[in-house]
């Protein structure tokens, strides 16, 4: 079996990682992957919007499933783009269509859905620079703190929680009137503030039945404690201890089914992964937010906890036999920690020489934003590696993490000492 992976993250290391462990692997490709991806695979240099590339690849390379790590083309359609095209239809996209990825590509139209058939989230309305006096009627009927989300998808960059009435007026203003995060913010979506723990639940489904992988719960703050400004991830551990069988069993029965049934009953065939963003409030969930694929850094620890192949889950898909295969997961914790460059998430610089890869041990480095200059590993974005590791419960799984990045180093690098702070009292 030929495949192609799109991106070039820890999520589509991790995904690689685990697809070179199928039997039924023949060639692997990634567009355009990084350093970490070329040791289980091919990089193939072609960005993830150059559709017109990635046909031409695909019918080369004679490619049989093409799966979607981030969002964008998946927003942008590329699921269609392969549906209409008579010499791709014959190629499985894992990854649902332009419809299906408006539950991450439009907040509204995610809550839309949410509303309508009766998944728990946060009380909300939606408005644009034609309706901004009602906006601010909105906040004003709200307890601080304010929620503000960009309707489109704006690089992780677009929501905003704010205590001052004042100033959320005055943001509401700037996105809808002035574009703050351009046209991913000519509607905005303002929210009830939901106050909880938040946890990360993923599904991977045919369009009809639905399995559900492991769980896990992120850090997005770039400081220990949860302080500082929001990143793409800075670490993450599965499984989550407040996560027991009946609070799962309301995820399911509350949220993961009316979501399949729904999205069927707004005929969308959707084949691919579903994240749901979730807060426990009380012991209840309710939905923060949907993405159409895994998360970042929730896959580096989540696939590590799949035993099954994960091939035969993408054929599943493709065939709409989900049902018909097994989920097994990997009773240990696993726990990951990212390594970051200096001054991440604001200004950072790139090409800073990485150091002790090859002293890892016991642990798995996935690699998120690297590129090899010759021999040498060098750091190529914010985000730049991901330690891995398993243990008998969250404690043992960190320690090896936190043992094996002792080990790793490049200029100014920093990584977060207290992921899982917030669930050691619960296990």
């Amino acid at each position: 079996m030929n495949v192609l992976v799109l991106g070039s993250g820890g999520r589509e290391h991790a995904l690689c990682w685990k697809i070179a462990q199928s039997s039924q692997i023949d060639k692997l490709f990634i567009a355009p992957g990084n350093a970490g991806t070329n040791q289980v695979g091919i990089n193939v240099d072609i960005q993830v919007n150059e559709f017109d590339k990635i046909r031409k690849f695909c019918i080369e390379e004679k490619v049989e499933y093409l799966v979607v790590g981030p969002e964008q083309p998946l927003v942008d359609g590329i699921a269609d783009f392969f549906a209409n095209d008579p010499e791709l239809a014959k190629i499985s996209v894992i990854g649902p269509n332009k419809k299906g990825a408006q539950l991450e590509g439009s907040k509204d139209f995610s809550k839309q859905f949410m509303s309508k058939y009766n998944i728990p989230t946060a009380k909300y309305q939606s408005f644009t620079k034609d309706n901004l006096e009602q906006g601010y009627a909105f906040l004003d009927s709200l307890k601080p703190p304010y929620v503000l989300k960009a309707d489109g998808l704006a690089s992780g960059k677009g929501v905003l929680i704010l205590n001052d009435l004042n100033e959320a007026k005055d943001e509401l203003r700037q996105m809808v009137e002035e574009g703050k995060f351009g046209a991913a913010s000519n509607t905005v979506v303002i929210e009830e503030f939901l106050d909880g723990i938040e946890l990360s639940v993923f599904v991977i489904t045919d369009g009809q039945s639905y399995k559900i992988l492991p769980e896990a719960k992120d850090y997005k703050r770039i400081g220990e404690g949860d302080t500082g400004l929001n990143t793409g991830g800075m670490g993450a551990v599965s499984p989550v201890p407040f996560a027991d069988t009946a609070f799962m069993d309301k995820i399911e029965n509350q949220i993961i089914i009316p979501t399949i049934k729904g999205l069927r009953n707004e005929g969308i065939d959707y084949r691919g992964f579903i994240f749901f963003g979730l807060i426990s409030v009380k012991r209840d969930p309710f939905v923060i937010e949907y993405n159409c694929r895994l998360g970042d850094p929730e896959t580096e620890v989540v696939i590590p906890r799949l035993k099954s192949d994960i091939l035969e889950l993408f054929e599943g898909v493709a065939t709409q036999t989900l049902s018909e295969r097994d989920v097994v997961f990997d009773e240990r914790t696993a726990s990951c920690v990212m390594m970051v460059s200096g001054g991440y998430p604001g200004d950072y610089e790139k090409e800073k020489n990485i150091n002790g890869l090859n002293g890892i041990y016991d642990s798995i480095v996935f690699h998120a934003a690297t590129k090899q200059d010759g021999p040498t590993y060098v750091t190529a974005g914010g985000r730049v590696l991901c330690v891995t590791s398993y243990g008998r419960n969250q404690e043992r799984a960190l320690e090896k993490t936190y043992d094996n990045l002792e080990k790793i180093s490049f200029e100014n690098a920093y990584y977060r000492k207290d992921i899982g702070f917030d669930l050691v009292e619960m296990e």
